[in-house]
């Protein structure tokens, strides 16, 4: 018998332990799930929660453990590797999934089981994290504003420390190129091929192009087929960025991967409390048709601490029914103020 529960798989990562002591703190209940039984044992001990143990890798298994669940929410990555096990048991019992990804190549791979999921009854939306709903929420509003508007460019400040995870997915993309959205099409371009002087509230900040998810994404929220996006960088990791272009066959060798992901595990915290809770994100938007332009800010909590409210806030909405079948992202399903929602977040316009 299918239950209203939602299911965390991942929990004990990073990320996926502030989602879980969020839903806890938000009543949800969450059932904890990882394929490392010590560590999901632990947490669900911590917090009196049930727990499941499995791999992603038995699809048998995969699909048992959802059966019963209404919604998985997916915070273990690479989600290159996740996704598609926890998608596919997803359509095959009807349980809603959600992950926190930026990954373009998942957002596209999972748009495109869009009319699997619609008969199935079953909600698919990627990215309720800090990637990607305060640039998606942005990129709504500003296609709300210019309906118009051809070229979307979109930018951020403030993502100074990563998490374990997402530095392993940062390191297993070295060595391959950028992307941006061109008249609807991705296209491949050199790392940080762009930089420019953008103001994120406080003045300009020198920022370069990256290859983050609302290139995929607010293509499908907002039609708009022109999609660049930056975040704020040092001239200095500027000029790095452009010298990977000529270095990527030795970044993404088998020996280097091996020495960076050691590198990771020794000295990769996350962000410390502390800093989740006084710093912020500043978000920047800009859409034009060539003749008018609307430029249009959030500012947000730190990254982290913004996804560990906006993860389980979602689930629960598309729990409760309010999001429709198929593939969707944040602002496709909620609207342009899906970010504002979640709570904390400042929007303003030019």
């Amino acid at each position: 018998m299918r239950s209203d529960r939602i299911l965390v798989y991942g929990a004990y990562g990073y990320t996926g332990r502030l989602v879980t002591e969020q839903a806890v703190a938000d009543g949800l209940d969450p059932i904890v799930a990882g394929r490392s039984a010590g560590k999901v044992e632990s947490l669900a001990t911590n917090h009196g929660l049930d727990h499941r143990v499995f791999a992603l890798d038995d699809h048998r298994a995969v699909a048992d453990a959802l059966a019963d669940a209404e919604v998985v929410l997916n915070c273990a990555g690479p989600f290159v590797r996740t996704s598609e096990p926890l998608v596919d048991a997803s359509i095959q019992t009807g349980t809603h999934y959600l992950d926190i990804t930026g990954e373009i190549e998942v957002f596209e791979s999972i748009a495109a089981r869009n009319t699997e999921a619609e008969a199935a009854g079953v909600t698919l939306m990627p990215g309720v994290g800090f990637d990607v709903v305060p640039t998606d929420s942005l990129a709504a509003h500003l296609a709300e504003r210019l309906p118009d508007a051809t070229h979307l460019e979109l930018g951020f400040q403030g993502l100074d420390e990563l998490s374990p995870g997402t530095a392993h997915t940062t390191i297993e993309s070295l060595g391959e190129s950028g992307t941006v959205r061109r008249d609807g099409d991705l296209v491949d371009v050199p790392v940080a091929h762009d930089a420019r002087t953008i103001d994120f509230g406080d003045g300009p900040t020198t920022a370069a192009t990256i290859q983050w998810g609302d290139v995929s994404t607010a293509y499908h929220t907002t039609g708009i087929p022109n999609v660049t996006v930056y975040a704020a960088q040092p001239e200095a990791t500027i000029r790095f960025m452009r010298l990977s272009n000529r270095l990527g066959w030795l970044l993404g060798s088998t020996p280097v991967q091996s020495v960076l992901h050691s590198l990771v595990d020794w000295f990769v915290d996350g962000p410390s409390e502390t800093a989740r809770r006084e710093e912020s994100m500043y978000v920047w938007g800009r859409a034009t048709n060539g003749e008018e332009s609307v430029v249009s800010r959030l500012v947000t909590p730190e990254s982290y601490l913004f996804t560990s409210h906006s993860a389980p806030y979602l689930a629960a909405r598309v729990r409760d029914g309010d999001a429709p079948a198929g593939f969707q992202t944040p602002a496709s399903a909620f609207g342009p103020d899906v970010a504002l929602d979640v709570g904390g977040v400042e929007r303003t316009d030019e």
